[in-house]
């Protein structure tokens, strides 16, 4: 039986609340910050776990057990369609992606065939099919690779800091650019229609590495693919969220392409990026991964600080804005879950922990707006650089998986 649904998880995606609250997944939840996990991953590239189903069905559901969360997510990896049809795709441990023949030129887009998702990834449908019939109420997010981050892989080699040649291809062949993205955009469909109609509910478009555009690029050059995409399964019904990191100018234009829900990354107050879409998505997001390594008391009260500036909003999913960083400790998980669950509301208003939260927030951001006017440009120029998500490429690569 799939979820009912009023789960938390689909309610909010809608838009809608409940009595049930706020919903709480993280993304990279099933990974290295798990003993379990690494207990049973084995060695060598994450590949080779992915195309192992029931080990990746084991490994998306670990979390699930240990945390309580409202979604799980499949475990697997952004470049899976792409390796499967051929193109020379491997994930180094440490590094990410990296590809032996870059793309370089037309001919190399006779390297991505047409997926064909039950004779090229059959592993993946059978994970997400066991994990349907195994989780019950809960849930399952499957997910794909955006066109722009998943090019950028091929394009480049390897994670990159710059995205140099990406960005060359893009604006020096727009033609070659447009039909890679294409290309792209096609596999991203056909992976992702293939796990919903194997039992995913919901499903979510990483486009990890968007932030390094500039908004004018992303509505000429990538906006275009990443709508093909998630038009591309609206007629299955099934929530399309949308994530990208450094995306804050984006956000609007994220929405656009077709999303129910953008991701926030943790740069960006809830309550602005509501402003910044101006349309009726939902909010997923957004504490700053590395606040988990603080001392639990600074991790719950900004865990309160995400929950009261969404201001009692049903649309909410709580998040991190990125995924979770290996060294994390999994009770901090558990306990941030806990609070969600018994404080965060979904029914527009704001239990008296995280009201107090807020108002702690607001009179802190306005201190610390009023001694940093001196320096805003400054502080503007060098946070741009930060916001492009540079400094994580060597392990931003998943999606769900948890390397």
């Amino acid at each position: 039986m799939p979820p009912p649904p009023d789960a938390p998880l689909l309610a909010a995606c809608r838009g809608q609340g409940g009595d049930r609250g706020v919903p709480v997944w993280f993304m990279r939840q099933a990974g290295r910050s798990l003993p379990e996990y690494r207990a049973r991953r084995g060695e060598g590239s994450i590949l080779r776990a992915i195309k192992d189903a029931e080990l990746a069905a084991e490994l998306t559901l670990q979390p699930v057990h240990r945390y309580g969360v409202d979604a799980a997510i499949l475990y697997s990896d952004i470049v899976v369609p792409v390796e499967a049809v051929g193109f020379g795709v491997d994930v180094a441990p440490g590094t990410g992606p990296v590809v032996a023949e870059p793309f370089r030129s037309a001919a190399d887009l006779e390297r991505l065939r047409p997926l064909e998702p039950e004779a090229d990834t059959p592993y993946v449908v059978e994970a997400v099919r066991i994990l349907a019939a195994e989780l019950g109420d809960v849930p399952l997010i499957g997910f794909a690779g955006a066109p722009f981050t998943v090019a950028s892989y091929l394009v480049e080699g390897r994670p990159s800091r710059d995205y140099a040649r990406t960005k060359a291809l893009m604006l020096g062949d727009p033609d070659l650019w447009a039909r890679l993205l294409d290309r792209l955009a096609d596999l991203a469909v056909a992976s992702l229609r293939s796990q919903i109609e194997a039992g995913a509910s919901a499903v979510q478009l990483f486009d990890s590495w968007a932030g390094a555009l500039p908004p004018a690029d992303y509505e000429r050059f990538v906006l275009p693919a990443s709508r093909k995409v998630l038009d591309g399964i609206a007629d299955l019904g099934v929530p399309r969220i949308h994530f990208g990191v450094g995306t804050g100018e984006l956000l609007g234009l994220m929405q656009a392409a077709g999303a129910d829900v953008v991701g926030v990354d943790w740069r960006v107050p809830l309550g602005a990026a509501r402003d910044r879409i101006g349309g009726p998505a939902a909010l997923q997001g957004n504490l700053d991964p590395a606040v988990l390594g603080a001392p639990i008391a600074v991790v719950e009260q900004r865990t309160r600080e995400v929950l009261a500036g969404n201001g009692g909003h049903p649309g909410h999913v709580f998040n991190l804005g990125h995924g979770v960083l290996p060294g994390t400790d999994p009770g901090v998980l558990a306990r941030i879950v806990e609070l969600v669950h018994a404080e965060g509301r979904a029914d527009g208003t704001l239990d008296d922990s995280v009201a107090s939260a807020a108002a702690g927030a607001s009179g802190a951001a306005g201190t610390a707006a009023a001694a940093g006017t001196a320096v805003a440009g400054t502080a503007g120029t060098a946070g741009s650089a930060v916001a492009a998500g540079t400094a994580g490429s060597a392990v931003a690569a998943t999606g769900g998986a948890g390397d």
